[in-house]
């Protein structure tokens, strides 16, 4: 007796979603999955660098999508329109958990498994990504020498080289509490922006009369969801000196750095350190 319950449904002919397309199918034309799954292009027989590959190239999308919402949310906040900078920082939050959750396919590489392809990337490094290099410029993590790594591209070196000589995300930030009647300081609004952004006590001073106020105010929502991508970035770091620690020690880096050492320093630094701060104050 034959179970119809556990037959295959019968194929209709007719049906419109078996039907061939002329070319590429309009999934491709719009997601160009064709593309991108031509782009692991492993050079060792290494089981671990496809791995590798698809990890780094998957964070690189991510770097992307966060890149242009914190510029939505800079735009958005040099207009004072509150809640279309909220909105994009919302976005990149959820865009900041997925990227952190990109390490787990090699988090726990062995420095055998890691050693297994990693001279076939030469001189290669992370630190050389431009659009990561474009978020930390965002964040305020302004580099003359980052900027110089990659004048070889002109094109990348051009693009990048506006993110520097613009304000950072938080540059806005803090000018927009200005026009909120916040005691930000003059020569916090006017800084030279290509410089690295520091702690500034009169800023901790203007985030501490957002925090003495209401609960539920609008400027304490921005602070919260300032401190949260404060923190995913955090995390992001500490998750890469984890899996720098695990798969290759105190080693130098690959570039010629530090390795370790270099990504320590790095992961140290606090974003929006008087959102921090002004925890202790309140």
């Amino acid at each position: 007796m034959t179970d119809r319950t556990s037959a295959p449904p019968a194929v209709d002919d007719a049906d419109p979603l078996t039907q061939p397309f002329p070319g590429a199918s309009p999934y491709d034309t719009y997601v160009h999955a064709t593309v991108l799954n031509t782009l692991q292009q492993p050079l060792t027989e290494a089981p671990d660098e496809m791995g590798f590959l698809v990890t780094t190239q998957v964070m690189e999308l991510w770097f992307t999508l966060i890149v242009h919402e914190w510029r939505t949310a800079r735009t958005a906040f040099a207009k004072d329109d509150l809640d279309a900078a909220l909105d994009a920082l919302v976005r990149s939050r959820r865009a900041l958990t997925a990227l952190n959750a990109a390490w787990a396919p090699i988090a726990s590489l062995t420095p055998g498994q890691f050693n297994g392809f990693r001279a076939a990337f030469g001189r290669a490094s992370g630190f050389q990504s431009a659009m990561y290099r474009h978020m930390e410029f965002l964040l305020g993590e302004k580099s003359a020498g980052m900027l110089r790594l990659h004048q070889g591209d002109a094109a990348v070196h051009e693009a990048l080289g506006e993110t520097y000589r613009e304000p950072s995300l938080y540059d806005e930030v803090l000018r927009f509490l200005h026009r909120r009647g916040l005691p930000v300081p003059e020569h916090v609004r006017e800084r030279d922006v290509t410089h690295l952004y520091g702690p500034d006590p009169d800023v901790v001073e203007a985030w501490r009369q957002v925090y003495a106020g209401p609960p539920h105010h609008p400027l304490l929502t921005l602070g919260e969801l300032l401190t949260d991508i404060a923190e995913l970035v955090a995390r992001w770091r500490f998750d890469h000196v984890m899996v720098v620690r695990r798969a290759m020690g105190t080693k130098s880096g690959s570039a010629g750095s530090t390795g370790l050492a270099w990504l320590e320093q790095r992961a140290a630094r606090p974003v929006f350190p008087e959102l921090w701060e002004v925890r202790g104050g309140v």
